[in-house]
């Protein structure tokens, strides 16, 4: 498959510098592209790879414009990074449509469930009574999606996807766990991505809510009652425990956890392997983790940690005597 220049300009905008008429046959990073494969520059440190480049045409903001067309065509844009992102997007609609019926004669959906006639249901995939799956939704392979649970318009769920399953939750008896069942439900909005092998569990009593354009990445575990703002982005391997509240537009790193009861203000950064121990009602960036170090190293200043209170209370009582 191939696009020329200009139609990629046609249809997506931008300046271009140089031969409308070069065909494009992928996309590929600057460090690898060849004479037929469209790249770009996004971040002003990778700039030192952008004359050495041997890509068909580069992607640039108006800063890197005199380099990159001294090498060769570029596309000059205001955000090259969304534009690349469009270009992606493009080379995917003029792929060849998926054959085959939309629903796979593998997947089973119970008669009480309502899938959109739009939407495609993918290989082994479960849709139990009283789901909803909306207008241009794709469930990819071995998804399962829980009675009652409702997921929104063009959304994607990639393969293994466990939406409604029971929250964690139990209740003490003389040694033992009693079972609380878990009677809410998953509400999902519209434009949500979600990666492979995640888990978003039911609701305990109210639903657990994932709003509009939530893209959530690979196994992440999201706990009962969790509510996610809007346009919220998570990194693989992230864990959000029960009842937590988490605003629109927050993004969280790879492997951070946040802890159950807590809020997130709109526009809360947490930095990849932090531990959000307590709420944030402030918009900021936020990291919570111990350096790497070498062992012997980490253990000293591990052991160092555990006097800061009572070093804290020494230094107050010193502080109080110099002032008498």
């Amino acid at each position: 498959m191939t696009l020329r220049l200009a139609s990629i300009v046609e249809a997506l905008g931008g300046e271009l510098h140089g031969d409308a008429s070069l065909l494009i046959e992928g996309l590929a990073p600057l460090e690898s592209a060849h004479a037929g494969q469209l790249s770009f520059l996004s971040h002003p440190k990778y700039q030192h790879l952008l004359s050495a480049s041997k890509a068909g045409c580069v992607i640039v903001s108006q800063q890197f414009q005199a380099l990159a067309a001294a090498r060769g065509a570029c596309i000059v844009t205001d955000q090259p990074y969304l534009y690349y992102a469009r270009v992606t997007q493009l080379w995917k609609q003029t792929l060849a449509v998926p054959s085959g019926p939309l629903i796979h004669p593998s997947a089973v959906i119970d008669p009480l469930a309502r899938v959109h006639p739009s939407a495609r249901i993918g290989p082994l995939c479960v849709v139990e009574a009283g789901a909803v799956v909306g207008a241009r939704t794709v469930l990819k392979s071995r998804v399962t999606l829980g009675e009652r649970c409702l997921v929104g318009e063009r959304c994607i769920i990639h393969a293994g996807v466990v939406i409604g399953a029971d929250g964690f939750g139990f209740a003490p008896n003389a040694g033992a766990w009693e079972k609380i069942e878990q009677l809410g439900a998953v509400r999902i909005g519209n434009d949500v991505e979600i990666g492979a092998n995640t888990c978003i569990d039911r609701g305990a009593l109210q639903d657990t809510v994932i709003e509009d354009g939530v893209k959530l990445d690979n196994l992440i575990q999201i706990g009962h009652n969790v509510h996610i703002g809007q346009h919220t982005a998570m990194a693989g391997c992230v864990g959000v425990a029960g009842t937590a509240t988490i605003g629109a537009h927050c993004t969280v790193g790879g492997g951070a956890i946040v802890l159950g009861h807590l809020t997130l203000a709109d526009g809360v950064h947490i930095s990849a392997a932090s531990v959000a121990t307590r709420s944030i009602h402030k918009p900021g960036h936020y990291t919570g983790m111990f350096p790497l170090d070498d062992n012997a190293a980490w253990e000293k200043n591990a052991a160092s940690l555990k006097q800061l209170a009572s070093l804290r209370e020494r230094i107050r009582a010193l502080e109080a005597q110099r002032n008498q």
